[in-house]
């Protein structure tokens, strides 16, 4: 019985295991597998949440989506957003290489961290961003006190 000897490369073994998280991770040589693509089934916009002094700011990011296809409700501790990204054209699956973009309909809830003035919210949609503007509650506005100095 033969023997062979072989050298131990760690680094070696770290690219390769670098290598097996990333297929996992992200699907690159595998896409059928990967975390990439579990969560590719469906689409979630980015969201900014800006806790103003006067008003909380939401931006999200909703590129491709046309402002008809947008609608935004409000209750008293939360905004949900629901969506649609359409396909331009219709492709068959076989034309495809490489399929990264999802499409279909989303929706995404975000918490109000302050009560707020319902019925003076306002939204405006440009470039893809979408923004809500959602004035605070008169209780919930700072309280200006200046003191006098004696």
């Amino acid at each position: 019985m033969t023997r062979w000897l072989t050298t131990w490369e760690p680094l070696k073994e770290l690219e390769e295991l670098r290598r097996e998280i990333d297929d996992w991770f992200f699907g690159f040589s595998r896409p059928q597998r990967g975390l990439r693509s579990m969560l590719s089934r469906g689409f979630t916009p980015a969201v900014d949440v800006i806790d103003k002094k006067d008003k909380i700011v939401i931006k999200a990011e909703v590129p491709g989506v046309d402002k008809k296809d947008l609608a935004i409700s409000i209750t008293d501790d939360e905004v949900t957003i629901k969506g649609e990204v359409k396909r331009e054209e219709e492709v068959s699956e076989k034309d495809y290489y490489r399929c990264e973009r999802v499409y279909g309909a989303f929706s995404r809830t975000i918490p109000i961290p302050a009560t707020i003035d319902k019925s003076q919210a306002k939204a405006t949609y440009k470039d893809g961003i979408l923004e809500i503007v959602l004035p605070k509650a008169e209780s919930e506005k700072p309280k200006e006190l200046k003191l006098e100095i004696e």
